[in-house]
């Protein structure tokens, strides 16, 4: 009986749930992007994300909110704001506090006194649209509406889980009011919300996002951008007298293991191999067609084995092996992350190695590199070469994380250019040249010596012995 009437207060949730997300207008297939702020009095909840311009999908925001849904506190808090946009946070928010007009002073607050906190520049519309069912199912409570003076009569217990709604009623584009004052009184209500849940000492885990942007976020050239945080290859302004040219969608990324939680990903423009001469573009085989096996990859917490697999290659099974390694500096209090070793071989023939070199990250950040090739300034041939004389690869704007991965996405990124690179020495050089001029310059100035002995024209001319 218990067991039943659990089962159907579940499913009651899910139907609120489902009936509010249509009273709210969050349709499911909204192409809109939004920010989304997440914070939690819990610590821990969540690994530095690096979201940072990528659009997050329905399942990708399942993922990255799923531990604080399953760890932290039972209350969770979901503010929805009509319009809301990333630049409204640059033009109306505080840089670092030092800017007392700001429009969010109870959000910052919260965020800056937070356990756990997670940052979304840009969260897909049909993602906020199944927020709710989404939260309903993962608490099994249905979605109840507050505001300040109701939250304080509310006693809430903290075993049980709640899903409190605050539904901002000011929308950003009122012609009534700046907006700055709209975004101003929003904040002024959320802040009575939290003094209620602080007053009354109840852990919770907030939502903060909107129903539609009030901006419309648009990559490089005008493109607007796509999940995995890449933008139209090759969109820019239409020319004049042109029609619009057909835009394609970038492939994703490629991820091991397919299924489940991705361990891996690796994402690049172009992957080509030669071999004895004979080059091979195997891009379109890599990257959305499916023409690639990872079978031999695997996952260690120390190092992750990347292999991908092509068949009828150079008249033969092709084997790409990336090798990342990872590894705690004591010096920097960290763990490092870096490409150590690529491997390429055909059939069962003996692989040609190359090692990594320089170029490594700290684990909650990705590797990426506009060029990468083999052998090129990273990856090098061991000495001797071996069969690695016989092979070349060459990746354009590679991209590869094969730790914390978190979501499905790449995380932020470590560019691998070197710290001494051509530039920095030609400055370093530059430098060097004139700071020992100046050194030169100061040491004559200080070796001069003044005469001890002066000609007045005005007097009778001064003698001066021929001995001196």
């Amino acid at each position: 009986m218990a067991a039943a009437l659990a089962a159907a207060l579940r499913a009651r949730a899910l139907l609120w749930a489902g009936a509010l997300g249509l009273s709210l207008g969050l349709a499911p297939g909204r192409a809109a992007q939004v920010p989304l702020l997440a914070w939690s009095t819990r610590r821990a909840l969540w690994p530095p994300p690096g979201a940072g311009g990528r659009v997050v999908t329905e399942e990708a925001l399942r993922e990255l909110l799923g531990p604080a849904l399953e760890r932290g506190p039972r209350t969770v808090l979901l503010v929805l704001q009509d319009k809301l946009s990333i630049e409204d946070f640059t033009a109306y928010g505080g840089v670092y506090g030092n800017k007392p007009d700001s429009a969010f002073p109870n959000l910052e607050g919260a965020l800056g006194a937070a356990g756990s906190a997670l940052v979304l520049p840009a969260v897909a519309g049909g993602a906020v649209g199944a927020l709710p069912h989404t939260l309903s199912q993962a608490l099994g409570a249905a979605p109840l509406r507050v505001d300040g003076a109701a939250l304080r009569l509310l006693r809430l217990n903290t075993s049980l889980p709640a899903l409190l709604l605050l539904r901002l009623p000011h929308t950003a584009g009122s012609s009534l009011m700046a907006p700055r004052e709209v975004l101003t009184s929003n904040d002024e209500i959320l802040g009575q919300v939290l003094s209620a849940l602080k007053e009354e000492d109840v852990p919770y885990t907030a939502l903060f996002t909107a129903l539609q942007p009030s901006h419309v976020s648009q990559g490089p050239g005008g493109a607007p951008l796509l999940p995995h945080g890449r933008a139209l290859l090759g969109a820019g302004p239409e020319e004049e007298g042109a029609g619009p040219e057909p835009q394609t969608t970038p492939p994703a990324p490629l991820r091991w293991p397919p299924a489940g939680p991705a361990r891996i990903l690796l994402w690049a423009r172009n992957l080509s191999v030669t071999y004895r001469g004979q080059q091979r573009d195997l891009s379109a085989r890599t990257f959305g067609g499916g023409g690639v096996d990872l079978g031999g990859s695997s996952w260690e917490p120390g190092e992750a084995r990347l292999v991908l697999k092509y068949d009828d290659v150079f008249g033969g099974t092709l084997n790409i092996t990336f090798v990342l390694r990872r590894a705690w500096f004591p010096v920097s209090a960290r763990s490092w992350a870096w490409l150590a070793e690529v491997g390429l071989s055909l059939g069962g023939g003996p692989p040609g190695r190359f090692l990594g070199r320089e170029g490594a990250a700290p684990t909650p950040l990705g590797w990426r590199c506009g060029e990468l090739g083999a052998p090129g300034p990273f990856l090098l041939p061991p000495d001797p070469p071996g069969p690695a004389s016989d092979w070349s690869l060459r990746l354009l704007d590679v991209q590869v994380q094969a730790f914390n991965v978190s979501g499905g996405v790449f995380g932020g990124a470590s560019d691998c250019a070197a710290f001494f690179s051509p530039g920095t020495w030609m400055g370093l050089v530059t430098g060097a040249l004139l700071l020992g001029g100046l050194c030169y310059g100061g040491a004559l100035l200080l070796r001069l010596r003044p005469m001890d002995r002066f000609d007045d024209p005005r007097g009778p001319p001064l003698p001066v012995p021929s001995g001196e």
